[in-house]
């Protein structure tokens, strides 16, 4: 059967760069929940440089798949019918709450991420699955960036 696949824009050398840059946010996101749970678990402040330098890279990133994503979804016609605003406005949740998140914990001691770095990483691990079933229903509905 033959499909008429809206490739996507955003590209390297006819492979989408989306499916590649979207695990790397989620994963330092995710493992900065973990090591703020172990620096909360353990006052090691180890823990909480790890989860620093994660909430960097996982915003940088997320700012690349967001660019990539937008440029997609913009692109075409069938996405935008599909209501694409509410992934949006998920991914720019992560993205805004994380980069609060990255200021609480350049705060000293104890308090750069009992309680309140604690819970944003939290709240934004909760987000993520929502956002990206959301945002992955194009993927498989419109069947966008998908090879055959």
């Amino acid at each position: 059967m033959q499909y008429d696949n809206p490739g996507s824009t955003v590209r390297i050398a006819r492979r989408p760069i989306l499916p590649m840059l979207v695990p790397f946010p989620i994963a330092c996101f995710v493992g900065a929940l973990l090591t703020d749970i172990a620096y909360w678990r353990t006052a090691e402040m180890m823990w909480a440089d790890f989860s620093a330098w994660l909430l960097t890279v996982g915003i940088v990133m997320g700012v690349l798949a967001a660019i990539a994503n937008l440029i997609d979804a913009l692109r075409h016609a069938s996405v935008r019918a599909q209501n694409p605003w509410l992934h949006a406005l998920g991914i720019a949740l992560v993205l805004v709450l994380s980069l609060f998140n990255t200021l609480v914990h350049s705060r000293d001691a104890w308090t750069s991420v009992v309680p309140t770095g604690l819970i944003l990483s939290v709240v934004v691990v909760l987000i993520l699955p929502f956002t990206g079933w959301i945002g992955w229903s194009p993927a498989y509905r419109e069947r966008v960036g998908v090879a055959e």
